[in-house]
């Protein structure tokens, strides 16, 4: 069966980095752009990256542009999101997307990234 878990978050101080992990199975990996995504309290979740099938293209919400990567090793199923530089106000948790067309769309069950002193 389809599984996507997330891996990495936790609690870092303002300034600090985290590699956020999000392992793939049950599904033919390369033909899935993938997304990360995240959900502040009281707001609505809100795209943070995506890339594509092969890697070859990426785009990122405006607030974490410059500070955030998203990439991909097809070969170990896996999407990763470097966060550099963060912000109190990236705290939120993060989830991992996968979506082939309009039929195919999962979810992972989300990890918490934490950005305080």
């Amino acid at each position: 069966h389809v599984q996507l878990v997330e891996s990495g978050g936790g609690i870092v101080q303002p300034g600090g980095s985290l590699r956020l992990s999000c392992a793939a199975s049950g599904f033919t990996f390369s033909s899935y752009a993938m997304s990360w995504y995240r959900q502040a309290p009281g707001k609505e979740r809100e795209l943070v990256a995506t890339i594509t099938r092969n890697g070859g293209s990426t785009d990122y919400a405006d607030s974490v542009k410059v500070r955030f990567t998203i990439s991909r090793d097809n070969a170990k199923n896996t999407v990763y999101l470097r966060m550099n530089s963060l912000k109190p106000e990236d705290t939120a948790v993060y989830y991992c997307n996968a979506k082939r067309g309009v039929l195919f769309d999962y979810w992972g069950q989300g990890t918490q990234v934490t950005v305080s002193s």
